[in-house]
């Protein structure tokens, strides 16, 4: 596909050269300049917000300058003061990353709302050793609200609203994937330009509806050890937020942010028997 330093598809006059397929990238490597067109950071200094999840664990979560202290009760009992990264996708939800420092291997991921006071969690953890034939990087999700008042609206949910649908994504200059979502648990992807040029694979994923347009898409990858948690807008902005968890070429676990524009290419609908 065609890019633009400003995030559009005009033509690019010198198309970086196809690796051997055989030449699987490492995280790192792919993982490189994949913010460049993230939404800008936002500042939840002095903000102190509480999330009551839906299986009884409460989330308690003070933020400063550029760490949050926060505490867990319930079904996940953990505490820790971290770093965290925010965005504000809209102006009433913020996307909100704690790449652990206190835990390892592990990152939380918190999408809430201002206005619905709805709230979505999801916790990525890197198993200790590899299993054949499961990601090794496995999640969980939980809905919830804050305390910012009476919820309102549709809880957030699994959904199906994605799949058959196919959407190009560009993160960078040098980064354009396609999306193709396939069923309720797998989606395809394949890199039309960047280091991984050439490369694809049908991998492990998870959809939730957070609000109207809002979809929270995370996947697993079964060749190495990453996954990811999204926050695609698809409404008017057509923009994604997302961050990744995973191992490096070295060995070690990285977070890396992530984020760009979304271009959709179309749709399918099933006649008869419909995907998982």
């Amino acid at each position: 596909m065609p890019s633009s330093d400003d995030g559009g598809m005009t033509e690019h006059s010198s198309p970086a050269a196809d690796p051997a397929l055989d030449e699987w990238r490492t995280y790192d490597e792919f993982a490189a300049g994949i913010d460049t067109y993230r939404l800008p950071g936002a500042d939840l200094d002095g903000v102190a917000l509480r999330i009551t999840l839906d299986d009884g664990t409460t989330l308690a979560l003070d933020f400063g300058a550029d760490a949050v202290t926060w505490t867990a009760t319930g079904a996940y009992e953990a505490s820790g003061t971290d770093p965290y990264d925010a965005v504000r996708v809209r102006e009433d939800v913020v996307f909100v990353n704690l790449p652990f420092t206190s835990r390892d291997r592990e990152a939380l991921t918190v999408v809430y709302s201002t206005t619905s006071h709805r709230a979505l969690a999801a916790l990525s953890h890197i198993s200790d050793e590899d299993v054949e034939g499961i990601p090794r990087v496995t999640q969980r999700f939980w809905a919830g609200v804050t305390d910012g008042g009476a919820p309102t609206g549709d809880a957030p949910a699994p959904s199906r609203d994605l799949i058959g649908k196919r959407n190009v994504y560009r993160y960078s200059p040098h980064h354009l994937y396609e999306h193709v979502y396939v069923s309720s648990q797998r989606y395809a992807w394949q890199c039309l330009e960047g280091v991984q040029r050439g490369h694809g694979d049908m991998d492990l994923s998870t959809v939730w509806r957070f609000a109207d347009g809002l979809y929270l898409f995370c996947f697993r990858e079964f060749r190495i050890a990453v996954a990811s948690v999204w926050l695609h807008d698809l409404g008017y902005q057509l923009m994604t937020t997302g961050i990744f968890l995973g191992l490096n070429g070295a060995g070690e676990s990285e977070h890396s942010r992530a984020g760009g524009h979304i271009y959709p290419l179309g749709s399918v609908s099933y006649p008869d028997a419909q995907p998982v």
